[in-house]
């Protein structure tokens, strides 16, 4: 279908092409090293996103590793990076594209309050003069494509996307991908996909529409009503790192997509957990925690493997759960 197009973008002296329009969204404490690795299986040439990067702490040495590991990736990998003072924000641009980073992508979108309160991530909504003096200052010191990630507004009382989305475009911004939803509205109601059809309308670079794509019928309705180039997955693929290539691969070659059974998903999460544990420590058991309960679903007996999972008080008695659970398979 004509709706997957390669997305094109110059840059400041280095250009990047797009190839799958179907964007892994940057998600706090799930999208690390591991899950990309597990997201890169189905889909090689998405583009997948670090953790959001506080640029403050990145230019004071802190959370280094979420740029440094980028160069033992393949694929193409972007740096979500969020604070409001432009300095510190072309800090950490600049150490992300010499680390690796495929493009830099500033967040203007996150509703978490910690963030918005330090004037970061959705708090720029309300600041269009500063949102737009970041985005230049970025785009003029380093090579790479900058983009953005909005919100529609900081509330539906002020809310003027069209606008907003105008001076980043003039500032330099090369793609803009938003949620259909305000900052006050967090994660409830509906993404307003007809909000985001208006914004495409009016702009000249491209446009990545984001909110409520849970499946490749989702993507081809928010496709075909946005008009957009492409689309990003948030929330949907927790536990289901599969899920931007099944998208895009219904949608390219329109045939059903063969998703895990409950044996792979076993296997997966073991896998997950060790390679957690590997790079975490001990920590990784807490973090593999919550990527188990979300994988271990819709299957026969789901839901008691997960509360034996919850349970279990160390990796070892975690592995023995999942393993005498495959025997069943056998």
């Amino acid at each position: 279908m004509e709706i997957l197009t390669p997305i094109y973008l110059p840059g400041n002296g280095i250009s990047r092409s797009l190839n799958c329009p179907i964007i892994q969204s940057p998600l706090a404490g799930v999208s690390d090293q591991v899950f990309r690795s597990f997201v890169r299986r189905w889909s090689p040439n998405a583009l997948l996103f670090t953790e959001m990067v506080n640029a403050k702490s990145l230019e004071l040495g802190h959370g280094e590793q979420k740029v440094t590991e980028l160069s033992e990736e393949n694929g193409p990998i972007g740096v979500q990076l969020f604070d409001h003072r432009p300095d510190s924000m072309v800090e950490a641009a600049l150490k992300a594209e010499s680390a690796g980073a495929f493009l830099i992508d500033i967040n203007m979108g996150c509703p978490v309050k910690k963030i918005a309160k330090k004037g970061g991530g959705s708090a720029l909504l309300k600041e269009p003069e500063l949102a737009q003096k970041i985005v230049k200052k970025v785009s003029q010191a380093v090579s790479i494509p900058v983009t953005v990630k909005i919100r529609l507004g900081w509330c539906e009382a002020t809310s003027d996307p069209i606008s907003f989305s105008l001076g980043l475009q003039d500032a330099g911004a090369q793609l803009i991908t938003v949620h259909g939803r305000t900052r006050r509205q967090g994660f409830s109601g509906k993404s307003d996909w007809l909000a985001i059809s208006k914004i495409k309308r009016s702009m000249d670079i491209p446009v990545i529409a984001n909110g409520d794509i849970k499946n490749s019928q989702d993507a081809i309705k928010c496709l075909q009503m946005t008009k957009a180039d492409g689309v990003m997955i948030g929330r949907a693929s927790m536990g289901a790192p599969w899920l931007l290539g099944q998208i895009y691969e219904e949608i390219k070659y329109q045939k059903p997509f063969k998703t895990p059974d409950a044996k792979m998903k076993i296997n997966l999460c073991i896998e997950h957990l060790k390679l957690l544990l590997l790079k975490k420590g001990d920590h990784g058991l807490l973090i593999a925690r919550k990527h188990m309960n979300w994988t271990c679903r819709d299957f026969e007996g789901a839901s008691v493997l997960r509360q034996k999972l919850v349970r279990a008080n160390s990796q070892y008695e975690a592995i023995k759960i999942m393993e005498e659970e495959l025997l069943k398979f056998n």
